[in-house]
């Protein structure tokens, strides 16, 4: 098949007819956007003026159908832009009903947008709401750590949080269930001294409850530990019928993990270990060492021996 070849003014003719197509195409898109159009977005709804002796629960989700008008270009980038800011819809009238009619706050919500991105209708233009009595509760606060500690230092002492309590309020049928709040997570690594600082408190998922305060003040103490060993005597529990009973041996080492700090103060006194010797009615012939008592800063690290022998006497 031959080529076809176009002369110099051929070729003008050409070019000067597809520039036209294209400037034509060009105008028709600009008319086309220049015009006026409804067109749907999704929005987010949030709420002010909450009532606040009447706990309340949304029967529908949190999120309507929003009929704006504006041109064609707004249209357009609606279709790629979902990141319109929540619009928030005002609940004093709960007080005394069980509806909001979107429809009627429009015009205080449109007060607050600019001009192309005024809402003209909503789908569905009423929210029901389902509404229980108000509960007041305290629950303890649960703080969430992720903490890595440099090698020989540990937590030396519980964690402190202030206020330890916080008071939450909503549908009774949900606050009930509510044993604790937890905080955000408190991220440390490296750690070889005392952690402080402020958490927030995880933010709530449901509208209708309120939390206070929405954040508290920690503090961990972090020391470096070493080992220390110690005799520690061997107690004699569970002889119900009083038999003469020796043990071997009478003294047990305990090794344990223990704050820099308090090395020197931690003594056998600190310390209770006990056999108890109903096991040897059940038919143990050696009696396991339990250590009931010791400071809740250290950490058992070994215990020799860990079971020991007792002798009858008639």
């Amino acid at each position: 098949m031959g080529i076809i070849k176009l002369s110099v003014a051929e070729r003008r003719r050409v070019s000067a007819f597809f520039t036209c197509i294209l400037i034509a195409i060009g105008a028709w898109i600009l008319a086309t956007l220049s015009g006026s159009y409804n067109f749907t977005v999704r929005q987010t709804l949030t709420f002010k003026n909450t009532p606040q002796k009447r706990a309340f629960h949304a029967l529908q989700p949190d999120t309507v159908d929003a009929i704006m008008q504006g041109d064609g270009w707004h249209m357009l980038f609606a279709r790629f832009n979902n990141n319109y800011e929540p619009v928030t819809i005002d609940l004093h009238t709960l007080e005394h009903s069980n509806f909001i009619a979107l429809n009627t706050q429009i015009a205080e919500i449109n007060r607050h947008r600019d001009k192309s991105h005024r809402i003209i209708s909503f789908n569905p233009d009423t929210l029901y709401f389902d509404f229980t009595n108000r509960v007041l509760k305290r629950v303890k606060v649960e703080p969430l750590l992720d903490v890595a500690y440099l090698p020989q230092f540990a937590p030396s002492g519980k964690i402190n949080i202030k206020p330890a309590y916080v008071t939450i309020t909503g549908p009774g049928n949900v606050i009930n269930k509510i044993t604790s709040w937890k905080t955000d997570t408190l991220k440390v690594t490296g750690a070889n001294n005392d952690i402080r600082g402020k958490l927030k408190l995880q933010p709530v998922k449901e509208g209708n409850i309120n939390i206070y305060p929405k954040s508290v003040q920690v503090h961990l103490p972090v020391e470096e530990f070493t080992e220390k060993t110690l005799r520690i005597p061997v107690n004699l529990v569970g002889n119900l019928h009083y038999y003469n009973v020796k043990v071997f041996p009478q003294y047990i080492k305990v090794t344990f993990t223990i704050p820099l700090s308090r090395y020197a103060e931690v003594d056998q006194d600190f310390f209770e270990a006990n056999a108890n010797f109903a096991l040897w009615e059940q038919g143990y012939t050696v009696l396991p060492v339990n250590i009931t008592r010791m400071p809740a800063y250290c950490r058992i690290v070994n215990v020799v021996p860990r079971n020991i022998d007792f002798l009858i006497k008639k």
